[in-house]
This record gives structure tokens, sequence and C-alpha cells, in this order.
């Protein structure tokens, strides 16, 4: 058996998001204990921090959703099929709610460090206000997505009104009849310019990158639709967890582009758009990922989309994506994007070749050719994706090896959730998992972790040890996997799915492409040959 451990909680995680609420409820079905703490006011996460005008899902919302209980499936009820954060976040304290979550929860407690104590085989964790706890596991469920980037603009502290990240948005924030730049043209700004346009005396984006947007289609749930749902859940949920990107789609669907006459890709393409969400890639053709005249045909389509929507050929022009293919940058989904370019409120700068920003002033924006005066500025500029939250709390390992500075040139893991040298340590969708629909990589991360930590109690271990040689040889399996596929030409276009959009940083692979399926099914592996990435320890030997 294992030395008696006297630590206040059997684990700690950090993030009170999807992670931190299934985590809850699987380490108290694995009978142990548990506290999740959370910097922030409230529960949520993502759909906390992201308050901005349109904040919404682009999965749909049955299948984005936590999945472990058949009860919570059936009686929660969408009221749309893409919600907005305010219903993700109702959601969400629904789930905390009926499943008692509350009393493993501490909220608005930031962490300052968490450590491995080498001595007593524990991790130490402290908090801004000095408190200490200690846990025989520490587990980061702060989110891939979580961790702000502001670029390193001169300036950006003389601005006299309003000037911050797009998920921080200020409380009770009237923009109405106000002039407001929005630097960023990714997602968040899909999302948000069509809304601030409707009430802003006007809207100027700054754009470095167009993107491939396609339709979300935004719908109304039905008793109907709903009731369609509801009576088809575990067909559902297979397919989510069988998908490539985890979501609840047919694919592969038995049809590649390039071996499809023209017209039948043009009538494809046609009758699958107008259906909204990944769909118009996932269930059209089988090779668009991977075969480049397959993907530039998805891309033509969707440029000539652009065209039919934009009525100034300029800014078709700026907004039509090159030199780059769909996917190699994350593709948003649109509610009302393009057609808010025809507005005479809404103005775009392109930033990459025309107009780069000098500074910001104090009344606005100047760039090469011209000054912008403002009365708010919004960075829309994403985040450090899948390392940035981990590099921003100081998690010290064996030694008391900085995780940041091991993942200084490579942000290296055993599939995402295990870093060699930082024992009992253990990451809910870390670097090198896949980006796929996030509900269902979290639920696959959490029951993987649940598995390894009961082995450990079961059979009397206390130290669970990632091995350096299994971390290698992920990180050589997933950078193989990512230089098969076109996604491999992120870094040309700042991709923040390869961490091309932090300055002064290499680009690296953080996303494991060889399919969300085949990954969970690589965590299955892992589970029932108990293991054989880690080593397991017992304190007394």
């Amino acid at each position: 058996m294992a030395a008696e451990q006297q630590t206040d909680f059997d684990v700690i995680a950090v993030g009170a998001g999807f992670a931190g609420l299934a985590l809850i409820q699987s380490v108290r079905e694995a009978g142990l204990s548990i506290k999740v703490f959370d910097k922030a006011s409230d529960i949520g996460g993502t759909w906390n921090w992201n308050r901005y005008p349109g904040a919404a899902s682009d999965s749909e919302c049955y299948y984005y959703c936590l999945t472990f209980s058949k009860e919570l499936l059936q009686d929660w009820s969408w009221s749309v099929r893409y919600p907005g954060w305010e219903e993700n976040l109702s959601y969400m304290h629904y789930v905390a709610d009926q499943c008692d979550l509350w009393p493993h929860i501490q909220l608005n407690t930031a962490i300052a460090s968490a450590d491995y104590q080498e001595d007593s085989n524990v991790w130490l964790v402290k908090t801004a206000s000095g408190e200490e706890f200690t846990c025989k596991y520490f587990v980061s469920a702060m989110g891939m997505i979580s961790e702000p980037v502001v670029p390193n603009i001169p300036g950006k502290d003389k601005f006299n009104g309003p000037c911050f990240h797009s998920s921080r948005w200020p409380e009770d924030l009237d923009y109405a009849g106000k002039r407001v730049g929005i630097i960023g043209a990714g997602a968040t700004t899909v999302q948000m310019l069509p809304v601030m346009a409707e009430t802003a005396a006007d809207v100027t984006v700054f754009q470095r990158t167009p993107n491939f947007v396609m339709p979300a289609v935004q719908q109304e749930m039905t008793p109907e639709w709903e009731k369609e749902i509801k009576e088809n859940y575990d067909e559902i949920l297979a397919k989510c967890r069988n998908h490539v990107f985890g979501m609840a789609f047919d694919s592969p669907v038995g049809r590649d582009l390039a071996d499809t006459p023209p017209e039948e890709v043009q009538r494809v393409f046609e009758e699958h758009w107008p259906r909204g969400s990944f769909r118009f890639v996932f269930e059209t053709f089988d090779d668009l990922l991977s075969n480049a005249d397959s993907n530039k045909a998805a891309a033509d389509f969707i440029a000539g989309k652009i065209k039919e929507k934009v009525k100034d050929p300029e800014l078709v022009e700026l907004l039509t994506p090159e030199g780059y293919p769909l996917f190699a940058k994350r593709p948003p989904l649109d509610h009302g994007y393009y057609e808010a370019y025809n507005r005479d409120n809404v103005h775009l700068v392109d930033i990459k070749d025309r107009e780069p920003i000098v500074e910001i002033t104090e009344t606005g924006i100047r760039t090469t050719e011209n000054e912008y005066e403002f009365d708010i500025i919004v960075f829309a500029t994403g985040f450090q994706a899948y390392t940035g939250a981990q590099e921003a709390l100081p998690i010290r390992g064996r030694n008391g090896l900085l995780l940041r500075d091991k993942w200084e040139d490579v942000s290296g893991s055993i599939m995402g959730v295990f870093v060699a040298e930082f024992p009992n340590l253990f990451m809910v969708t870390g670097p090198q998992a896949p980006f796929a629909n996030l509900p269902t990589s979290i639920e696959e991360n959490v029951k993987y972790i649940i598995e390894c930590i009961s082995k450990m109690e079961k059979e009397g271990f206390d130290i669970c040890e990632p091995q350096q040689a299994a971390e290698d040889e992920w990180v050589a399996h997933t950078a193989e996997i990512h230089d098969q596929t076109l996604m491999a030409q992120g870094h040309k276009v700042h991709s923040w799915m390869m961490g091309a959009n932090i300055e002064d940083r290499n680009p690296r692979v953080l996303i494991y492409f060889g399919g969300a399926n085949v990954y969970y099914d690589k965590l299955q592996e892992s589970a029932d040959a108990g293991f054989p990435e880690v080593e397991f320890k017992s304190a007394a030997a």
C-alpha cells in the first residue's frame, strides 16, 4: 500500500468551466475529494469571461454540452441552435445546481503558484491572497483558449477612453452612438461586428488577415426539433465520439472532391451552404483538408459567396483570403458579418499591406496613412492557445522546473494530458490534444485522467511519473501528422493553432490533427494497457 498522504484535498483543479465541472462529477464518483479554484466571480470559464456583443458558441447546442447525465440531457432545453454567452452560462449554472457541484468550487481566487514538493510527493498550491493548500493530484482545467493576447502596440496606455481585450468586456459599457475601433478580424470580430454596427455611430475594423467565414444559419429551437434530438441522443453522442472533430456530423461521407465532376461539386456545395455550421466542410467531401486542389475548390466557392454578399468590390478584395488554405486558420461562422460591411457606418482598414498601425494615441489609432478617432478601442486579438493559461500560472515540477521554461521551444506533452518532469500533474485538453468540439474532448480527457488516478489509488501508488521518451514520441508523432495536413501552413497567417500569433516566439505544433476519434481511441488503448506512458511509484520505494 502507498504511504499515508495527508493533504487538504485529493485533487485540486484550476478552472471552473466545462472541464472543472466535469472533473468534480467524476472525482466524486471515484470517491475522492476535490476543490476547484477560479479567479473569476462566477463559474462558466469562457462563457463567463467572453461577454462581448454577439458572443455565442460555434458548435450546435445539443452536442456542445456535458453528457455525463442522461437526465440533464433530457431535462434541459435550449432556445436556439447556437446559444449566446448568457444561455451557455445559464446552462452551466443548471448543471452545477442539479449536480450539487457548488460546495467543491471556490471563486474569486487567483492561484499564485503550484509547486511539486519532491520530499513529500504532494502539490503545494498558493493563492494570491496567501492561502496554501496541498493535494496529491494537480489538474489544469483552465481551457485551451483562455489567456488573452494584447499586441505590443506603442501608446496603448495613452488612450483616453475604454481600451480593453474583448474577453474582458467592461460591465455596462454603452457603445450606442460611439465611434468604435476593433483591432483584429478573427472569430470574435465576426460575431461582434454585426451586433455593434446596429447602434454604434461607426465601427472600424483593423484587419491583418481575412478569414474563410462560413454561414452559421441560426435557428430557433422548435418542440419538434427538440423532441427529435432527445429521442436520438445515444446516436448523437456516438457520432461525436467517432467524428474527426468531435461533432455530431455524418463523416466520412464516402465522397472525394478530386473524383467528382465539377458540376456535381458545385451542386453539393450549393446544397450544403444554406444548412450552416461546419457541415459545409465535413459533410460535403472527405478530402477538403488533405487534398490541396480540393481545398482550393472549397476556398474558391467561399470567395464567390463573399462577392455575392459584399457590394463594394474593394472590400470584397480585402475580405477575400489569399495565399493560405481553408482551415490553416480557424474558420469562424457568420451571423451577418459580410453584410455588415454594406452599412455606411462600418469601415475596414488593411493593416498588413496598406496601413500598418503605428501607435495608439490619446484620441484613437494612427496608421502609416491616417489618424482615426475613437471613443472605444477593442482588442479582438485572440489568445495564447493551449499553453497560455498554464504558462501564466507558475507551475513548477521536479527540481523547480517551470512549465513555461520547459515549453520555451517545444510545447511537448503526452497526449495533451501528461508532461515529463511534472509528476501527478494532469491537463484537460493541453497542448497536442485535438482541436475539436470541446465538451466531447473534455469528457474523454477527464475519463482518462480519472482512470489513471483510480489505478493509483486502487494499487497503492503515490507518484505518476510521465516518461520523457513517451513525450518525445508523442511530440514527433503529432508533428509528423501535422506536416501531412494543409493546417501546417498556419504559420504563414499567424494562426493561433500553431502559436504563430505570439510575438517573439517560434511557431510550434499545438494540435493533434490525426482525428479526435483516433485520439480518443488512443486514450482508451493507453488506459486499457495500464498507462505505459507513465511510471507508477510508491513513496516508500
